[in-house]
C-alpha cells in the first residue's frame, strides 16, 4: 500500500451569479437539511451551525451516523468540516468550502482531503457527489434570482 492509496486531495470549483451571503446560506442548506444524493434521495442530514456543531445523518428511531463536526464557520467566506463522513472505517476527512465575492457573483472552491484506508469505490464516487452539491447550490441561487426578477 502506498501513500497515494491512503490519501485523497480533490478540489472542485464553481462560479455562481449570486451574492456571497446567498451562496453561503445555500451551501449550509444543501449540506444540512436539504442534502440529497445524486439520485435525489434525502440524506436526512442535520448540521448544527456553530463551531463544534455536529454534522450527522438522522435516520430516525435513534438510528444515525456521525459525519463530522464543524471545525470553522466564518460566514460568508469559509466552512470547514472534519470527521469520518460516510466512511465506516479508519479514515479522517477535511472538507473546506471557501467563497469569494467577485464581480458578477461568487467563486466557490470545495476541497476534500482524506487520510486512511480509503475504499476505492468511495474515492471514485466523491467527485460526482461534490459536483452534485455544487450544482444544486448554483441552481438554488439561480432560482432565487429568477424569483427576485419577476
Amino acid at each position: 500500500m502506498t501513500i497515494e492509496d491512503l490519501t485523497l486531495d480533490t478540489t472542485q470549483s464553481v462560479d455562481i451569479k449570486a451574492d456571497i451571503g446567498d451562496v453561503f446560506r445555500s451551501v449550509l442548506h444543501r449540506l444540512g437539511e436539504d442534502f440529497k444524493n445524486p439520485q435525489g434521495e434525502s440524506m436526512q442530514m442535520i448540521m448544527e451551525q456553530w463551531p463544534g456543531g455536529r454534522w450527522f445523518r438522522d435516520r430516525g428511531n435513534g438510528i444515525g451516523h456521525l459525519w463530522g463536526h464543524i471545525q470553522v464557520i466564518k460566514p460568508p467566506v469559509l466552512l470547514e468540516l472534519s470527521g469520518p463522513l460516510f466512511m465506516s472505517y479508519p479514515a479522517l476527512n477535511h472538507i473546506e468550502v471557501k467563497l469569494e465575492q467577485r464581480p458578477g457573483g461568487t467563486h466557490v472552491d470545495l476541497r476534500h482531503r482524506a487520510i486512511g484506508f480509503l475504499d476505492p469505490a468511495h474515492r471514485q464516487g466523491l467527485a460526482g457527489g461534490w459536483k452534485h452539491v455544487l450544482e444544486t447550490v448554483a441552481e438554488d441561487c439561480a432560482a432565487r434570482a429568477s424569483i427576485e426578477r419577476s
